[in-house]
């Protein structure tokens, strides 16, 4: 019989409670946010430090982080909208756990892979990385606790959204939409996009 594998040590393995500590720091625990955990966290704060009145939105905040799109225009056209390069650290691992986060029944997880589906997973990577950091700054700028509404519910929601948006589209035609009609539709859009 086998010995079990007991677990070894980690060289950079937290050694004290981090949640509490993060917790009496920022007034909010951060690990609450899907895909960032105790380590995560410390290295976005000592990154950021714990004042994010630098930045007075958070898409300033993703704009330092450069998760959001560039804007790369000559002659007033447009020649690409692909994120800056960055050597940050932080960025690297937020990239990180937007790809964990995609493999999780989360809201986040749902929003991962729903724009992979239609966009690709290297756009999907930016996106998710930049909502995980925009709910840190969130987090660190006015305290908000985060709670996740589940994949069920983000589906919800957004299958929502696309029959309002499909209604609304049909009542400027002058068309009444059908309940039937409208499924198939919205079925053959998603298809259409993919």
């Amino acid at each position: 019989m086998p010995k079990p594998k007991h677990r070894t040590k980690q060289p950079n393995e937290i050694s004290f409670d981090v949640r509490t500590a993060l917790y009496n720091l920022v007034g909010a625990d951060l690990t609450q946010i899907h895909g960032l955990g105790p380590y995560l966290a410390l290295r976005m704060i000592s990154e950021c430090g714990t004042d994010m009145s630098r930045w007075p939105t958070a898409k300033h905040f993703t704009s330092w982080l450069t998760l959001c799109p560039g804007s790369k225009i000559s002659g007033g056209k447009k020649l690409s909208s692909h994120s800056r390069k960055s050597y940050n650290r932080v960025v690297a691992h937020l990239r990180l756990a937007a790809t964990t986060v995609g493999r999780s029944s989360t809201a986040l997880g749902a929003f991962y892979r729903r724009l992979s589906a239609r966009i690709g997973k290297a756009k999907a990577v930016t996106a998710t990385a930049r909502k995980i950091a925009v709910l840190f700054y969130n987090a660190m700028r006015f305290g908000m606790q985060y709670k996740t509404p589940g994949a069920e519910q983000y589906e919800r929601e957004y299958r929502d959204r696309v029959m309002r948006n499909l209604k609304r589209r049909a009542e400027e035609f002058g068309m009444e939409l059908q309940p039937e009609l409208a499924l198939f539709i919205m079925v053959l859009s998603l298809m259409i996009r993919d």
